[in-house]
């Protein structure tokens, strides 16, 4: 962390996605294309058998078991890069570490399952605590007004950090993420994106997710996969205000935007 901006690749094994749900229908599929996310230049992979679009419902933990733990178990035998479990299951965090992954990437802060900081601490996988404001099913429901944003989603993160150390899990072993396009305005959003840096105080690496999402659409127009260079401009404000690492679906296109950013910032 801190030499380069780290790309995580996104593959998503769920039909619903509101990217690319349904694009792999099988495990064999998945592998292979998380082969491909590599070979394009992904330094990890983050797979997620659950779609937390706005609206979605949540499934059993045997079926997510079912669409994730397969492809994982294939591709720790095919690559060498880490690979983060999306998702807010104990259970299936646990099967997916025992199985290869390295890192818990928990869009519930480890707050929908009361199993999940257990898991981490006696994994010692890394942990990713994401901010978000109710559940996938109900976050753009209803106002959506903040007090005050960047403080707000601060002082969430720093106590779920707390929460997270309190149960054994280490320090360097967390990271945070404001959570773009969770429970947030598009207006919400870009202004996460201008003020990213002031997360800083946390004193953790930060990973944003902003790639193909609505607010981006709003300023450029297109379905998602026409979103491309509106992700590439906001990646490049991410970077600049202190993003770590960013969550991409397009990998060869945004590693090449990340290194010449990279390459601005440090000259």
């Amino acid at each position: 962390m801190g030499e380069r901006t780290l790309i995580m690749g996104i593959l998503n094994v769920t039909p619903d996605s509101f990217s690319d749900g349904g694009r792999l229908a099988s495990p064999a599929e998945a592998v292979a294309e998380g082969e491909r996310l590599i070979a394009a230049g992904a330094d990890l992979l983050d797979i997620g058998g659950e779609s937390t679009r706005p609206g979605s419902d949540p499934v059993t933990p045997e079926e997510e078991w079912q669409r994730v733990i397969p492809v994982i178990r294939a591709l720790v035998k095919k690559i060498d890069v880490p690979i983060s479990i999306d998702t807010t299951k104990a259970s299936v965090a646990r099967e997916a570490i025992a199985s290869g992954a390295e890192i818990i990437n928990d869009v519930s802060a480890m707050r929908f399952d009361a199993e999940m900081p257990q898991v981490a601490a006696t994994t010692g996988a890394g942990v990713i605590l994401m901010h978000m404001r109710g559940l996938p099913k109900d976050m753009q429901v209803g106002s959506l007004h903040y007090p005050d944003l960047i403080e707000d989603i601060t002082a969430f993160l720093r106590e779920r950090i707390a929460a997270a150390l309190a149960a054994g899990v280490a320090n360097a072993s967390i990271m945070v993420d404001p959570g773009i396009g969770f429970g947030k305005t598009a207006a919400d959003n870009m202004r996460i994106l201008k003020y990213l840096r002031a997360f800083r105080v946390l004193e953790r690496p930060i990973l944003t997710g902003m790639s193909r999402k609505a607010f981006i659409g709003k300023v450029t127009g297109g379905e998602p996969r026409e979103r491309v260079e509106g992700t590439a401009a906001a990646l490049t404000v991410a970077i600049m205000n202190g993003s770590d690492l960013v969550r991409v679906h397009d990998v060869a296109a945004m590693k090449k935007v990340a290194a010449m950013t990279d390459a601005i910032i440090r000259a």
